[in-house]
């Protein structure tokens, strides 16, 4: 929940009305898209706008100023941040013992926001009025412990009391809401049970992130064209990587969704990351490229919080990004250290090519 109590918190909390954003795929941004970044988008002035006027209010654990950023020496140009309110103000993670832990309303979940934390409600105008499959909606909803600005969670109807296993109809929201920010650095992940989700209630994490990751151009071994699918081995932690230049966003998070629920029949956790890139061949410019690469990292579970390591491995830190909490991780970690740690809880390259065949043949299927 956000900082501050009393009446007068309340009162600013419920002053704050979310927009009803209402959108339609001629909105996507589907050229352009290179670092430094255009000139915002509806959908990225509308966030930003809302999400800063509850930073100002004091909705927020902590006052997020500018984050002392490096990158670390080495190939992977791994982006080191530190963020020591983070690790001392967030909410402690739950305590989760199994991958598909059901709904527990005792613990905190996101019937409990507060109305002020709800900056949009995401509406996809559908097609046509017949059309009401395609009118789907999410909230979207301030991380009142920040990573980065504009750091918001994406969520179903909180009353649905769904569980943290992903879903088409998210992970297609969240999607979208990449391809309407003109900024390569917003970007969208997950985190499932047993990869270091903090709360067993279905959310999405999206965050701006004004610096170029090695994940957006690296080029991939393709495994199955016909539906995207390659595997991403340069990179600081292999994935499996689907790619589109924009359509077939429905498809998309279905084939993802399904490669998600096999890796979780076979006794594995996940984590995803969405972003701007490159076809899987790689770029051939300067920039990540209109496209969107979905990243899909299958992991050994863990389910313990390890308080003293210097970070924990979730969908940022594979991804090349690791906000730290301590100066002397943030001044002393090397390239070296930080791939031995986020690879640790991956599969080995054998068995990881060995599931990336048999997740081509499932969505050949």
């Amino acid at each position: 929940m956000a900082a501050g109590t009393g009446e007068h918190q309340e009162q600013l909390q419920d002053a704050l009305q979310p927009e009803d954003f209402a959108y339609h795929e001629d909105e996507f941004i589907l050229e352009g898209v290179a670092w430094p970044g255009a000139a915002p988008s509806r959908f990225d002035r509308a966030l930003l706008g809302a999400w800063q006027e509850r930073m100002a209010r004091g909705l927020f654990r902590y006052h997020l100023a500018e984050l002392p950023t490096r990158v670390l020496p080495g190939a992977m140009r791994l982006l080191v941040q530190l963020n020591a309110q983070r690790s001392t103000e967030r909410r402690r993670p739950q305590a989760v013992r199994s991958l598909t832990q059901p709904f527990d309303s005792q613990q905190f979940n996101f019937t409990q926001i507060r109305p002020g934390e709800v900056v949009l409600r995401l509406r996809r105008r559908p097609a046509a009025e017949s059309d009401l499959a395609a009118a789907d909606h999410a909230l979207v909803v301030i991380n009142v412990s920040p990573l980065e600005r504009g750091h918001v969670l994406l969520l179903p109807e909180p009353t649905l009391r769904l569980p943290q296993i992903l879903t088409p109809e998210l992970l297609r929201v969240g999607l979208e809401a990449v391809l309407l920010s003109a900024q390569p650095g917003f970007r969208v992940g997950f985190n499932s049970l047993g990869a270091s989700a903090s709360v067993n209630h279905l959310h999405l994490h999206g965050f701006y992130l004004a610096h170029p990751l090695l994940v957006e151009t690296a080029p991939a071994e393709p495994l199955c064209p016909t539906r995207g699918l390659s595997l991403l081995l340069k990179a600081p932690a292999p994935a499996l990587l689907f790619y589109t230049a924009g359509a077939g966003l429905e498809a998309l998070a279905r084939d993802a969704c399904r490669a998600a629920a096999r890796l979780l029949a076979l006794g594995l956790a996940y984590n995803v990351f969405v972003t701007r890139g490159a076809p899987p061949e790689g770029s051939v410019g300067p920039g990540p490229g209109a496209g969107l690469r979905l990243l899909l990292w299958a992991r050994r579970p863990h389910f313990e919080v390890e308080e003293s390591a210097a970070f924990n491995v979730a969908l940022c830190e594979l991804a090349g990004f690791l906000p730290v909490a301590t100066a002397a991780a943030f001044e002393e970690l090397s390239e070296a250290e930080v791939l031995r740690a986020i690879r640790r809880p991956l599969l080995p390259e054998p068995e990881m090519r060995r599931l990336a065949a048999d997740l081509a043949l499932l969505l050949e299927d």
